[in-house]
């Protein structure tokens, strides 16, 4: 397998590297980095099952990245790993403009929602949202696991008032997960009066604005194992 990409510049470097830091910030875990066709799909996760019983959405986001070379690999490794070699090439930046290659880290193989892969066609349009509406959902939600989360909490306990919190509705877009509006929030994608582009096909929900998409597997869905 390839084991570098190219980004054509040191501004799409510092953009990949800042994405994967918010990515960090929410779930500091792996990421999903799928190259073909001269671009980079990097997929991080947001929201989860973590067990068979488990009814929570997925919640993953994506960017694109053009890229200068034509690489062909499906890699999941570790956020940290990969930031740390973002970090040391920013840093020996020259000449802004040039193109910048990475190397990815050791891959990990125990991501389960790595596993599933959105749909790439098919997508049927739905009413959209308003950033304002995504923007309070979220900052109501994210308020609300604050207040019902002490510190020094056990995981499971957090991972449940976190699933009860983010799987509800967005008030006026019903067939939108709350988690889908923080995902939206935490990694950048809503700008101020930006309306959100919203696509369903079979079990998946998009939401689409001009800086990424957040993509839902509504619970209870069956998994479709592309890996």
């Amino acid at each position: 397998m390839t084991r570098t990409f190219t980004l054509p510049d040191s501004l799409s470097l510092s953009d990949l590297n800042t994405y994967l830091g918010r990515a960090a910030r929410v779930e500091d875990g792996s990421v999903r980095l799928i190259a073909g066709s001269g671009v980079l799909a990097v997929y991080t996760a947001v929201l989860y099952p973590m067990g068979l019983m488990d009814s929570s959405p997925t919640v993953l986001g994506l960017r694109t990245f053009e890229l200068t070379d034509r690489p062909d690999f499906d890699a999941v490794v570790p956020i940290r790993s990969l930031r740390d070699r973002l970090t040391r090439l920013q840093n020996e930046v020259v000449d802004p403009t040039a193109a910048v290659t990475a190397t990815l880290p050791v891959e990990v193989n125990t991501v389960t929602w790595a596993a599933i892969s959105p749909p790439r066609g098919g997508w049927s349009p739905l009413t959209g949202a308003t950033e304002a509406q995504l923007r309070s959902t979220a900052d109501a939600g994210i308020a609300e696991v604050a207040a019902a989360v002490p510190t020094g909490i056990g995981e499971q306990i957090v991972h449940r008032v976190r699933s009860e919190v983010w799987g509800r509705p967005v008030e006026g877009a019903e067939h939108v997960p709350a988690g889908a509006a923080f995902a939206a929030l935490s990694l950048g994608f809503l700008a101020d009066g930006e309306p959100v582009s919203i696509f369903e096909t079979g079990t998946w929900t998009r939401l689409t604005t001009s800086r990424g998409h957040v993509l839902v597997r509504r619970r209870g869905a069956g998994l479709s194992l592309s890996r």
